[in-house]
């Protein structure tokens, strides 16, 4: 007698309720699947969420904390802003961007009277120090600095107005390693100069008028990470060799070589007697070098004025020796001092809309300490005036018609070409001085959108713009009355043809069921 097969003596309904489980798991992984899609192309956040915890210790609170006036290094950086962020929770938060080559922390410190939270509308500022090794005061500057925003927020009205209505973060030192092998005391030299790969971080970034084929460095990426995450609206990255203050442009369409580099080596080049030789830079800047302006000359002539004028010296623009450069006002435009590829600040600028300026601290590089108290007293106006400049100009938010942010649309002021985009919440700024302007904005979806407005001295102006949805070009209507609307299944989830021969299978099984 031939065995017959178990699924052959199988009932319809056992096969209808097999379909039925089958069907169900189908369903169900397309929907996790698609649901697992939207969540993975949701745009990425513009603001770190959080600051790590790790770096808060509670044993590190100390009320009578006091920095000496000293070069630190980086384990005894690194212990003086624990100790800060922990004595200091409600005005500080510790973060890192990043690691350098060698692996220590880029350590930066949000000084705010809301530090580990955005207040949206709130504008983010930012000092950079030590992207040179050996260029030690602007590190110190601004250790300084941290400690004197946070000391005297309960005592000085200005200082606490400023923290009040602005996120300033501080990073003491972009080249730690660097740092490590420089010596206190030389005043030329490049000895830590560049990061322990050998590159030198100013002349590592993207270009604007020039391709740079140098290697991408750990600390670069870091930054350049970090300023696409916040929406810097004004920055000053702190140097040493000269006293002056520099904006943009560094580099120029018209330059063919970089000039910096060998000026570099011809100002630090000694004689057979163990004295310098002439320095070449002046000679060569008269023939070599001319202005290669921003459309945002006005603002950048002022916002580096500010820093000098507040500077107990640098306005006066006096040479460092005799015979060196001297400095109008103490200010000049990057690419006329001498131009270079690869600047930083011309990166902040034309990339994300940041208003940057380098600043010149000190005609020796690496000073020894017992300078560091006159370098402070001359500094310490002129660093807390320039982080007020982020206010003024004009502020505002970009909505839709129902009230929603528009992230990442287009803005820029008629007339200047670098132009700026907005937040997740819709938030823009742009530090503009006072006169007549049209802001124009674009985004995809919607009407551009075009309005005047007026920028006063004593106050930001504050100018929200609401964006309509563009109406479909006519080939892009349906050319019957009405299309057909993809089936949904009861989540909302569109079914594709599969899941619908799977869901039209289980309407057969039940009905088999039930008629069984």
């Amino acid at each position: 007698m031939e065995t017959r097969r178990w699924w052959c003596t199988m009932k319809p309904a056992m096969w209808y309720l097999i379909m039925i489980v089958v069907g169900f798991f189908y369903v169900y992984l397309t929907a996790v699947q698609y649901i697992r899609g939207q969540e993975a192309n949701q745009p990425p956040t513009s603001y770190q969420p959080h600051y790590d915890p790790q770096y808060y210790d509670e044993n590190l609170i100390s009320s009578s904390n006091t920095l000496d006036f000293e070069y630190h290094n980086y384990a005894k950086m690194t212990d003086f802003v624990r100790s800060m962020s922990a004595t200091y929770p409600n005005l500080t938060a510790l973060y890192s961007i990043g690691k350098s080559v060698q692996g220590r922390e880029l350590w930066v410190m949000v000084v705010s009277a809301s530090p580990y939270e955005h207040i949206v509308g709130q504008p983010n500022v930012k000092y950079v120090a030590n992207m040179h090794g050996n260029e030690a005061v602007g590190r110190e500057m601004l250790l300084h600095l941290i400690e004197y925003l946070t000391k005297s927020y309960t005592t000085d009205d200005y200082v606490r107005w400023l923290l009040d209505n602005t996120r300033i973060h501080i990073m003491p030192s972009m080249n730690p390693d660097g740092f490590e092998v420089a010596k206190e005391g030389v005043c030329r030299g490049g000895q830590g100069r560049y990061n322990a790969r050998g590159f030198d971080l100013n002349r590592n970034f993207p270009d604007y008028f020039k391709q740079n084929n140098k290697r991408n460095q750990a600390e670069t990426e870091a930054v350049k990470q970090w300023v696409s995450k916040i929406q810097f609206v004004l920055s000053a990255n702190l140097h040493g060799g000269a006293l002056v203050a520099s904006y943009p442009f560094d580099n120029s369409p018209n330059t063919t070589l970089d000039w910096s580099q060998l000026l570099h080596i011809l100002n630090t080049t000694q004689g057979k007697d163990g004295r310098e030789e002439v320095d070449y830079r002046s000679v060569f800047q008269q023939f070599t070098s001319t202005p290669s302006l921003t459309p945002d000359e006005d603002v950048f002539r002022h916002i580096a004025g500010v820093y000098s004028f507040n500077h107990a010296s640098m306005h006066l623009g006096l040479p460092c020796k005799p015979g060196a450069h001297s400095f109008s006002n103490g200010t000049t435009n990057g690419a006329a001092w001498y131009p270079l590829t690869g600047g930083m600040q011309d990166y902040n600028y034309v990339w994300h809309g940041c208003m940057d300026v380098t600043i010149e601290l000190s005609c020796c590089k690496y000073p020894t300490a017992d300078q560091l108290p006159k370098f402070w007293a001359d500094n310490k106006k002129a660093l807390v005036r320039y982080l007020a400049e982020v206010h003024r100009g004009v502020r505002g938010f970009v909505k839709d018609e129902q009230g929603r942010p528009v992230e990442g649309a287009s803005i820029k002021i008629r007339g200047r070409d670098v132009g700026f985009q907005t937040t997740k919440y819709g938030e823009y700024w742009r530090v503009l001085l006072p006169g007549r302007y049209t802001i124009e904005v674009y985004a995809g979806g919607f009407d551009p959108r075009e309005e005047d407005f007026t920028v006063v001295e004593t106050n930001p102006t504050l100018l929200n713009l609401t964006l309509y949805r563009a109406a479909p070009p006519p080939d892009a209507l349906p050319s019957r009355p009405q299309q057909e609307q993809q089936p949904q299944s009861a989540a909302g989830v569109p079914l594709s043809k599969p899941a619908l021969w799977t869901t039209a299978l289980i309407l057969l099984a039940g009905q088999a069921l039930y008629t069984n």
